[in-house]
């Protein structure tokens, strides 16, 4: 194993192409958001209310996980403002650490509480977006999701609408997020459908919260073209031979795996063994707030516990921009500068 530092990581070209907007805010931001929008919180001490927030050694399941979006996060992101703000937020803390692309996910139905519309939702983040790119240069696209614990499938086919109306915004694919256990994907395939016959990129959240029959699903029935998270993809050989051999991309988190329970530790995540099977793999945050984590967290972490060098550190990062929801010519440009710039930063070890 080549070593590698803390600091050579975090000056590598990156992806994050499983990033949750309303997970990943600052704590500053949150208290500023909420007293703006007369939102209550359990803490305005920046300390404590991390603690209400951060899933840590507290958490016991997806579920568990998820409690502090509805209670804490979701009601300050109800106003274009919110989420302008936010996204260029997390596109800027995506930036220092040297990511040049990141996909946002989020669902317009979550930020319709006061009555904004689902399409001012998405101009905000666009917007958010914009200027990001303008003071950074960073490029960010937007994932929509559909809730899968908590919407029917007319609501589903309109998140679908809604990703093939607004490409020209920034949307590039649609997602299926929530509580798993229970709720298969293919009860949305009619959403799915919809949005690949326009075009539209289909990532699922599958083999987080259930096991690989979710997986199966997402991809036979679904169309899945990536996996968000496929942590129980182990649990049937036949179709993890079938995800390698088509070049289904697991978005890998962790972090977020270890907080949930879905592994009991890093050395015990299976994620050590996909990429040596040949299954690509992709690493990000998940919920950069939530799960208290950076790319390069993620990164160096694989490197200490999993043992990857240059070599693997190298595939995983190149593997995000090769399956980013981009046009050919934009992913192509991207892949090419980041390939040459890492290979310029491992020479000179």
């Amino acid at each position: 194993m080549s070593s590698l530092s803390l600091d050579t990581i975090k000056k590598l070209p990156k992806t994050d192409l499983h990033l949750h907007l309303d997970g990943s805010l600052r704590i500053p931001t949150i208290i500023e958001l909420a007293k703006q929008n007369s939102v209550s919180l359990p803490s305005t001490n920046p300390k404590e209310l991390f603690e209400h927030i951060y899933a840590g050694e507290t958490c016991h399941s997806l579920e568990d996980y998820l409690r502090a979006f509805f209670e804490i996060l979701l009601p300050v992101l109800q106003t274009e403002e919110s989420l302008v703000r936010a996204t260029r937020e997390i596109a800027e803390d995506s930036h220092q650490e040297g990511a040049r692309y990141v996909e946002i996910r989020y669902c317009p139905h979550l930020h319709a509480n006061k009555g904004m519309p689902h399409k001012t939702s998405i101009e905000a983040v666009h917007e958010g977006m914009k200027q990001a790119k303008d003071k950074w240069g960073i490029e960010a696209r937007i994932v929509l999701a559909i809730l899968r614990h908590d919407m029917t499938i007319k609501e589903a086919l309109e998140i679908a609408e809604l990703c093939c109306e607004h490409k020209d915004l920034g949307v590039v694919a649609i997602d299926i997020a929530g509580a798993e256990d229970g709720y298969p994907p293919k009860r949305f395939k009619e959403a799915f459908d919809l949005a690949i016959n326009n075009g539209v990129g289909c990532t699922i959240h599958a083999g987080e919260g259930y096991g690989s029959d979710s997986i199966k699903q997402a991809v036979h029935d679904c169309g899945a073209m990536r996996i968000g998270h496929g942590t129980n993809l182990y649990q049937d050989p036949e179709l993890q031979t079938y995800v390698a051999q088509n070049n289904i991309a697991l978005e890998a988190c962790v972090t977020s795996n270890v907080q949930t329970r879905v592994a009991k530790n890093w050395a015990d995540h299976p994620v050590k063994q996909y990429i040596k099977q040949g299954i690509t793999i992709t690493i990000n945050t998940d919920n950069r707030l939530v799960s208290h984590t950076t790319l390069s967290d993620e990164l160096w972490g694989c490197h200490r516990h999993f043992n990857w060098g240059t070599t693997e550190i190298r595939q995983v990062l190149l593997a995000g921009f090769e399956h980013a929801f981009l046009p050919e010519e934009n992913k192509t440009r991207l892949l090419t500068e980041a390939a040459r710039d890492i290979d310029q930063i491992f020479n000179s070890l």
